[in-house]
This record gives C-alpha cells, sequence and structure tokens, in this order.
C-alpha cells in the first residue's frame, strides 16, 4: 500500500469526527447568516493546525490512535502543582522530573501558567494571553522544552485552559471597550441592569463574600458585563461562534507546543440561558464534544480533562452521557469520592458513601475514566445533597454543618486544622481550606506531641491513597501531599490572599523537608515511602485499569468501604477502613465477593485469617486476590 500523504491522513481523521463536530455546530450556530464563513474558517484553521504540528507529535497522534486507552491504564499516576511553587520556573521543572519519575507520576498537571492579568488574578485563572507564558514562570519556548522532556520520560503534560472567561484585559476585552462591534460580541454585554437582575434571580452565587453577585458595570463603557466569578473575569459569549473559532485556535496552538491533556476550566457555566442556573446547559456539552473533535480531528493525541465541580448526575454529563456517551470528555475529577472519603472519616461510617457511590455513578464509563483524589488546589464543598442524606435518615443541612466544624477543627474531638471559605450565611453553605496532612491529623498530633494521633493521621492518608490508586481512574497527587505538608499561613501576610483561605493549602514545596523524608525522618517518610510503595503496586496489576469495572459492595461493618475491581481475570476485593479501631471482616462474607486466595495484591502478602475472620487494622487497605 502505498504510503499516505499528510492530507489524506488529516482528510480520514476529519471524516471519523465529522459526526462529532458538524452537527453540533448547525445545532448551534446554523442560523446565523456568517455561519458558511464561520465552517470555513474552522475548517482552515483546522488544516493549519494539522500542518503545522511536528513530526514528532504526529507520531504521538498515530500511536494513540493505536492505543486509544493509553490515559486509563494502571501505570497512569497523576501531579498537580503551582509551577513557581513547586519550582519556581519551568526550567525548574525539567530539572525536578527525576523526583517525579521516583514518585511514579506519568502525568503531571501545571496549574494555571498561561499569562495572566497582575494580581489579584484568582490564582492565575483570569488569564490575559493565552499564547503567552506568565514571565515569572518562563516562557512559551520553556514550555515547549518541558514537554518534550516530559515525553522522552513517558510522562505527559497538563494545563489549564479557562473557557468561560478571560481577564479584562486580553486583547479581545480591550478592543471591546475601545468600541470594536466585533469583539464586544466575545462578550455578554447589557446597556442597563434590568436584564441582569433577572438572570440573577436564579443564578448561584459562586465567591458570595469576595465578589457578590454575577455581573459588574464597566464605567468606560457605560455598559454592565457577565462576570460570574470575579469582576476583572469577564464571560465569554460562546452563542457566538468566532469564539469558538478562537479557542480551537487556542487549543492547536497548546497542542503543538506538546501539551497532552487541556484541563478546561469552567466549563459548566459556558452557556446562558434566562430562568436557570446558566451551568451545564444542553449547549455546553455540544460545544464540548465539538470542541473534542477538533483535537480528535487536528492533533489526536490530545485528550480533555472536563472541571466540572458538581453533583454526580451532573458530573457524569461531562463524561458523556445519552447522545455524547463516550464522546465528550476523556477525564472528569470524581469529586464525590473526594467528598465521601472525608465524610466518611469524619463519622467514621460508610454507608452513605457507599449509597451514593453505587446508585449515582456507573460501574464502568466509555472511553474515559474519572481523576481520583483527595486534595486539590480548591476548598472543599460538601456535595452532598438533602436527599442522599435523608436516604440514611440524616439531615442535609445539619450533615453538611457538621462536617464543615470537623474539619475547621472547632468540633469537639476533631482531628483536623482547617479553615472557612467563603461562609455563605444565607444558605449556610461553609466550604473548607487545609491541606490533606492538617486534614487529616498530622498538624494537631504533632502539636500536641501526640505521636498516637500522629500515627492514625499517617494511616489516614495512607488508606487514602490507596483508596484512589484503586477505585478506577488515574489517581492525582496534589503537590506536597506526599510528604504531608502542612498548612501555611503565611498568605495572611499577603495583602492579595489574605482574604482566599485557599492559600493556606497552596504551600511553597520544602525540598529540605523532601530530603529529610528520603532520609526517612518523621512522618513525612512515611507518608513518601507508602505513596510510591501504593503506585508502584498500581502500575504492576492491569486488574486496576479504567475500564475495569468497579462495583461497590456491602461487607457488613459501617466502618468498611469495599468495592470489586471486575477484572476478566478474576476480581480484586478492595477493602478500606475508616476507622481508629479493628473491624473484623469475616472470610465467608469475603469469599461470598470471590476471593479465594486471601492474598493482599498491595502489600504482596498473605492474609492472616483467625478463626474464619480477618483483622482490619485501623485505618486498613487491602487488594484482596
Amino acid at each position: 500500500m502505498a504510503n499516505l500523504t499528510a492530507t489524506q491522513v488529516f482528510e480520514m481523521r476529519l471524516a471519523r469526527s465529522a459526526g462529532d463536530l458538524w452537527p453540533f455546530l448547525d445545532r448551534l450556530y446554523g442560523h446565523r447568516e456568517d455561519y458558511d464563513a464561520f465552517r470555513a474558517a474552522l475548517l482552515k484553521a483546522l488544516q493549519q493546525g494539522w500542518r503545522a504540528r511536528p513530526a514528532e507529535l504526529k507520531t504521538l497522534d498515530l500511536r494513540r490512535d493505536l492505543e486509544p486507552d493509553w490515559f486509563q491504564r494502571s501505570d497512569m499516576v497523576g501531579y498537580a502543582c503551582y509551577t513557581g511553587r513547586f519550582a519556581g520556573t519551568l526550567q525548574g521543572v525539567q530539572e525536578r522530573i527525576g523526583y517525579l519519575r521516583d514518585l511514579g507520576v506519568t502525568y503531571l498537571h501545571l496549574m494555571p501558567c498561561l499569562a495572566p492579568r497582575p494580581r489579584p488574578n484568582d490564582g492565575g485563572y483570569s488569564v490575559m494571553d493565552y499564547r503567552r507564558i506568565n514571565p515569572e514562570l518562563g516562557t512559551m519556548d520553556d514550555l515547549e522544552a518541558l514537554a518534550g522532556a516530559l515525553r522522552r520520560e513517558g510522562m505527559s503534560l497538563c494545563i489549564d485552559l479557562v473557557l468561560n472567561h478571560t481577564a479584562r484585559e486580553h486583547d479581545w476585552a480591550r478592543r471591546a471597550m475601545a468600541g470594536d462591534p466585533f469583539y464586544q460580541d466575545f462578550y455578554l454585554f447589557f446597556d442597563d441592569d434590568s436584564q441582569p437582575r433577572a438572570y440573577e434571580r436564579t443564578l448561584i452565587e459562586i465567591f458570595p463574600n469576595d465578589a457578590p453577585g454575577s455581573f459588574t458595570f464597566v464605567p468606560e463603557m457605560g455598559k454592565w458585563v457577565w462576570t460570574t466569578f470575579n469582576d476583572h473575569q469577564w464571560d465569554l459569549n460562546w452563542a457566538n461562534p468566532w469564539v469558538f473559532l478562537e479557542i480551537v485556535k487556542v487549543m492547536l496552538y497548546l497542542a503543538n507546543k506538546g501539551v497532552d491533556v487541556l484541563r478546561l476550566d469552567a466549563v459548566a457555566f459556558m452557556w446562558k440561558r434566562m430562568g436557570t442556573r446558566c451551568q451545564s446547559e444542553p449547549e455546553v456539552h455540544m460545544l464540548l464534544r465539538a470542541l473534542r473533535a477538533c483535537s480528535r480531528i487536528a492533533s489526536a493525541a490530545v485528550i480533555h480533562l472536563e472541571e466540572a465541580i458538581t453533583g454526580p448526575a451532573e458530573m457524569l454529563t461531562y463524561l458523556g452521557r445519552g447522545e455524547h456517551d463516550g464522546r465528550e470528555g476523556n477525564l472528569a475529577y470524581h469529586n464525590n469520592l473526594m467528598v465521601h472519603f472525608w465524610g466518611a472519616l469524619a463519622t467514621r461510617d460508610t454507608r452513605l458513601m457507599r449509597h451514593v457511590l453505587r446508585e449515582n455513578f456507573p460501574e464502568v464509563l466509555t472511553n474515559a475514566t474519572y481523576m481520583t483524589y483527595l486534595r486539590c488546589h480548591d476548598d472543599i464543598g460538601w456535595a452532598i445533597t438533602d436527599e442522599d442524606a435523608g436516604s440514611l435518615g440524616l439531615s442535609g443541612p445539619l450533615h453538611r454543618a457538621y462536617l464543615s466544624d470537623f474539619y475547621h477543627g472547632t468540633f469537639p474531638g476533631s482531628f483536623a486544622e482547617g479553615a472557612l471559605f467563603q461562609v455563605n450565611e444565607e444558605t449556610g453553605d461553609k466550604r473548607i481550606s487545609g491541606t490533606l496532612a492538617s486534614l487529616a491529623g498530622i498538624e494537631r498530633g504533632l502539636d500536641r506531641g501526640d505521636p498516637r494521633a500522629v500515627e492514625l493521621a499517617v494511616h489516614r492518608i495512607l488508606m487514602g491513597k490507596a483508596l484512589i490508586a484503586a477505585f478506577g481512574g488515574v489517581p492525582l497527587i496534589y503537590m506536597g501531599d506526599e510528604i504531608a505538608l502542612l498548612n501555611d499561613d503565611s498568605y495572611l501576610d499577603d495583602p492579595l490572599r489574605a482574604d482566599d483561605s485557599r492559600w493556606l493549602h497552596r504551600p511553597v514545596m520544602d525540598w529540605e523537608d523532601v530530603a529529610a523524608a528520603e532520609r526517612g525522618e518523621g512522618p513525612a517518610a512515611q507518608v513518601l515511602a507508602g505513596t510510591k510503595a501504593i503506585m508502584v503496586r498500581r502500575a504492576a496489576l492491569p486488574q486496576l485499569h479504567g475500564a475495569v469495572p468497579t462495583r461497590i459492595v456491602d461487607i457488613g461493618p459501617k466502618e468498611v468501604f469495599a468495592f470489586l475491581r471486575l477484572a476478566p481475570t478474576g476480581p480484586v476485593l478492595c477493602l478500606f477502613n475508616f476507622s481508629e479501631e479493628t473491624v473484623m471482616l469475616s472470610a465467608e462474607d469475603m469469599g461470598a465477593q470471590g476471593v479465594s486466595q486471601f492474598v493482599d495484591l498491595l502489600s504482596d502478602a498473605s492474609l492472616s485469617l483467625q478463626d474464619g475472620a480477618f483483622a482490619l487494622l485501623p485505618y486498613g487497605r487491602v487488594w484482596v486476590v
């Protein structure tokens, strides 16, 4: 067979994804007089993006076409960090690749590194230039060099692409303020506040303390502009096809710099409809499916992580449900697994966790998987519905308030040290900030000189790491969690950060602490060694592939969370004790779930049975054949 030309390959990929692209753009924009011009411009942009794609990346496109499950495999381990706080610059990150490799990392998420407006900039999520790197971190050449170095080590690079808004300093916004009608249509402007007030009757405030309302008056224009998050973050008008086109160009530009994963930020808010929350409207999913199709056409190695921290039913739509099944996002955060991990720790009761994860989530996803995590750069919002709480006879508001008080550290008997974030007096909503180690109890144990409390906290952390490694998806380590970094309250000395408690869990990486942990000193050494061991075992077990079904099961005691990974070679029963007491499990009950060998794949050791029972130690974790 003759060698295919680059044009033929492009045409084949275009044909493959045409059904995911044009029908949805027709539905979104087909009524416009300029639609044909837009279609022609989009096709030209895709062709140009493909022609500009480096040969090495075109080879990677082919490899991932042949291995479409590459991101679901058990050797995928994620790490998320702020570039500056992890290693100072992009070049500094490149110098730390060996550290990440030793940790088992194969996926690196550099949180917002595109050029932001001057502070305040929402931690970098107020972007003023999609094609430049924050000059404090380096240049686009540095990013391209880092991507290449990671690729040579078998690692993938993820960066953030904010889709809902730009900074008011972005070139599009500047042109809009200067009176250019073409760019004014890139945003949502209103001549007076009558429509904004009508929209706000059903909108939910995101930052009620710091940025109340969802609209901002722009004196330079005498108009109101939609600002869901902060007054300097102007929402894009995705009902305008030329916004879609410009974002596609940005996606392809970043893909051609070597980015493997685009974390699409704030996607739920992209489409506006009067009388709704303006979140997760049907058009959002059409847009995201069409954007994924553009990547598959011109940069097939690139996948999409859709950031939507919502309830279960809504979150799953970002991985494709109904007509979009298997054709939208490739990755999404399993926020509910994280929320119920903390909830079960606080109550020593996994029944609500079992109920929510069994009743609301499928056992397997199509062409997609979760990002599983215990902490991230953001706060913890207690995404527990009144209906789910009521299924166990709990009051939703009271249960959420208990969890906030527990992790704030004010509830009697709490082991946690956290801080409140965005208290909403009207709803009673109180979100929580804090590092993994401080919320799990290491900080309080150290402060009180209580070695037993510290030991229990270490096992809480390692139990959680074993949970996210086995559940199904890509386990994500947030920077510093692997060495048990504690809360950092130095942000209170910075006037531009003092009112945002999320900086409490965004400490600067302490490389002296890393060195001490690697020497075996203190609880950080236990957490680091334990994290490495868990990820090594995960990588060796194809049973933990993301496409292997996960089935939540009841194994008896309320303190124990259990699920089966239903691998073709036989099930693996994963057990986690959410209490500081030893729990006895019946060998007969375990056998009823398919256990036959009583071998723990996590420790690679046989389980010890006494009188037909197995003792699961405080915060114990086992993966049983």
